[in-house]
């Protein structure tokens, strides 16, 4: 068997090592790259190579041209962030040595009050910098498709667009029938604008937009670093705090305390940030929950894998996961009722067979 040719990322990170010696660890584990690390310099440099994963489907808006130039017009404005460094001509963020914070349930959802204390500083930071503060990082979106200041609900409307237009209808030829087996639609989409809309003017700021538990890394002095800002956009303050609270699974009690330190720290820094906070806040929750249904669906369906094999052990755990998704978004998406488990089990292995079929079909 011809040795199998290295990856653009692998093909990279020799380029960027050159002739130097130097150490390349990797593939690391991550869903949307493939990522090296590499000590050069004898190890005075550590940098990350990386490169999108060509078959992963992404499901965020990105707002940012460029994650390293946007890191690059942060520094000095939000701390414990990672640095570019320029190797071999090119930018590359540095690594951060450490921990990120547990995920295993098993573990605890609650994280100590040094690092809950560091998370509400990065909000305090992150709400000091309106938009015309980063005019000068280039944009993905066009100028037209960019909500005013404080309009919050065409900031959220351009997010359900988003997931109707490049979610939900851009796959909809290969996962359209399993999404209708579900109870979701189109139809889905005309009952959550019609819910997410009535938000309460508020300043935009600059958001993270995916602070879960593996874009934070404790290093050994016990300071949080925050990254991945890839998904970084500017818009409602409180939006950030929704898609916090939903992606930590904080404890009633910390996801209360967070909530209410978030609320002081953004006020003081941008006045007006937190008005309406406590209605809006539901709200924004409830469009997560509808979000992760169209997300959850094609992720869940394509990890039993496609043609060539099933996962026929993993089927059990994976309807049981989009029952709980589908359950949790009932409301928002008007679900009339949510399937049962084995109607789940059963909608998935229909999708398995028509792949299967498809594939018979075009070879």
């Amino acid at each position: 068997m011809p040795p199998q040719a290295a990856s653009d990322a692998r093909q990279l990170a020799d380029e960027v090592r050159g002739e130097e010696p130097g150490v390349i660890k990797g593939p690391l584990k991550g869903y949307h790259h493939e990522t090296y690390v590499l000590w050069l310099d004898g190890g005075t440099q550590i940098v990350k190579v990386r490169e999108p994963r060509a078959e992963i489907l992404w499901f965020d808006r990105r707002c940012f041209e460029s994650e390293e130039k946007l890191l690059r017009t942060l520094k000095g404005k939000v701390e414990w962030i990672p640095d570019v460094l320029d190797v071999a001509g090119m930018g590359f963020q540095g690594f951060i040595e450490g921990r990120t914070l547990p995920t295993r349930r098993w573990a605890g959802r609650r994280v100590s009050d040094a690092i809950f204390d560091q998370i509400v500083e990065l909000f305090r930071q992150m709400a000091r910098i309106p938009p015309d503060m980063l005019e000068s990082v280039p944009r993905r979106c066009l100028p037209e498709d960019r909500a005013e200041d404080r309009d919050t609900d065409g900031f959220l409307e351009r997010l359900v667009v988003f997931i109707e237009d490049q979610v939900y209808k851009k796959n909809h030829e290969e996962f359209g029938e399993l999404f209708e087996q579900l109870g979701v639609g189109s139809e889905s989409f005309t009952r959550l604008k019609k819910k997410m809309c009535g938000l309460r003017p508020r300043p935009f700021s600059l958001l993270h937009a995916d602070l879960h538990r593996k874009n934070f890394v404790v290093d050994s002095r016990g300071q949080l670093w925050t990254i991945d800002w890839e998904l970084a956009m500017l818009g409602d303050p409180l939006y950030d705090l929704a898609t916090h609270l939903y992606l930590m699974r904080y404890p009633e009690t910390q996801q209360r305390r967070m909530a209410t330190e978030w609320c002081r720290v953004v006020e003081s820094a941008n006045p007006g940030g937190s008005y309406g906070w406590a209605d809006d806040l539901d709200v924004l929750l409830d469009f997560k929950r509808a979000q992760s249904v169209f997300t959850d669906v094609i992720r869940v369906s394509m990890s039993l894998g496609d043609g060539t094999g099933f996962n026929w052990a993993a089927l059990p755990w994976a309807a049981r996961k989009l029952q709980r998704v589908l359950a949790a978004a009932a409301g928002p998406l008007d679900l009339a009722e949510v399937p049962s488990h084995t109607e789940i089990m059963t909608a998935l292995m229909r999708r398995r067979r028509a792949t299967d079929a498809g594939t018979r079909a075009d070879s």
